[in-house]
């Protein structure tokens, strides 16, 4: 979750819901199985519980796009998953938009994570524990896909990263088929140490994860275009993930993806643009990546008077110009 949201957090835990409509070195290479390609691969952040949604059944129809990610699954303040930390996984709005969004063809992603909130990562003391959490996001959806966003204490934290990687493994175990993405931070040249080590842990403990998927924005400095820095950043991740698994360059590609922001984003003077979404498009479809996602979908339009910036993107575009592209990718 990029820092713009991190101010109308508390807003987000509140129950009130807006309008319905966010290997070690040494150890064994695991299998190359790639992520499953297609629509899945692009699945653009939305997030229901504030920056005024969008109906997803009418994002489908004006942009082609199938699959969202919808943010963020929380914790309740103990080992239990709720929206935003307070609102049901079922009988709620959020259950009734994934039935819209499966009633007009498509899927979704669901992201458990972000920078705000209770984190399930800690709040579960054991793996075991946090892999039972997981497992009823699994289940309350009957899930394809999972995404752990994993950012501020939940990925500083050596222990809680290392419970993640083991909890994401086991339910892995128990659900054949399903695609996980772990997501996270990124420097202009590639994840940092914390980054690298996350990967290391995941290879050492026999994780095979489908898409190891870095947020390059919010880089605090970067030469070039956003574009070029995001291809920097993914070509560092890239090289991360072919050491710690052992993987060769394609397989490795494979299974790395990548999550940008639309717009102005936190840091002054970083602009990402609609040229800028067509070279990451590009650079995906050159290498199969395992995912191109953004966040927002919530943003995807311009800034009207007085708009907060979690609803728009605060350049001069067409509405839903970023998803547009986004959605012309399919692994």
């Amino acid at each position: 979750m990029p820092r713009l949201t991190r101010a109308l957090a508390a807003a987000a835990l509140a129950p009130t819901v807006l309008a319905l409509f966010p290997a070690a070195a040494g150890a064994a290479p695991l299998p190359a199985a790639a992520a499953a390609p297609g629509a899945m691969a692009a699945a653009p952040y939305e997030y229901l519980g504030w920056g005024s949604p969008q109906k997803p059944t009418d994002v489908m129809a004006a942009t082609g796009v199938t699959w969202f990610t919808l943010a963020f699954v929380l914790s309740d303040g103990t080992c239990n998953p709720k929206w935003d930390g307070s609102r049901p996984l079922l009988g709620g709005s959020d259950e009734a938009a994934i039935k819209s969004i499966r009633a007009a063809g498509g899927d979704i992603v669901v992201s458990v994570g972000g920078w705000s909130g209770n984190k399930l990562g800690e709040k579960c003391r054991s793996a075991g524990a946090l892999a039972g959490a997981y497992q009823k996001v699994i289940d309350a959806y009957h899930l394809k896909a999972l995404d752990i966003d994993i950012e501020d204490t939940e990925f500083s934290n050596a222990t809680v990263r290392q419970r993640v990687v083991d909890a994401l493994k086991a339910v892995r175990a128990k659900n054949p088929g399903l695609v996980t993405y772990i997501t996270m931070g990124t420097t202009p040249s590639g994840p940092d140490a914390t980054g690298k080590d996350l990967i290391k842990r995941g290879a050492a403990a026999g994780l095979a994860n489908d898409g190891w998927v870095v947020m390059p924005f919010d880089f605090g400095g970067h030469t070039g275009t956003m574009g070029q820095a995001t291809v920097s950043a993914l070509n560092g991740l890239k090289a991360a993930v072919k050491s710690a698994y052992g993987y060769s360059d394609d397989a490795a590609w494979r299974h790395t993806g990548v999550s940008s922001m639309n717009g102005i984003t936190d840091e002054p003077g970083e602009t990402v643009t609609t040229g800028d979404f067509r070279t990451i498009l590009a650079y995906a479809q050159q290498h199969h990546l395992a995912r191109f996602s953004f966040w927002s979908v919530n943003r995807d339009r311009a800034c009207g008077s007085g708009t907060d910036a979690d609803a728009c993107s605060g350049i001069a575009q067409s509405p839903y110009a970023f998803t547009k592209i986004v959605a012309q990718y399919r692994g």
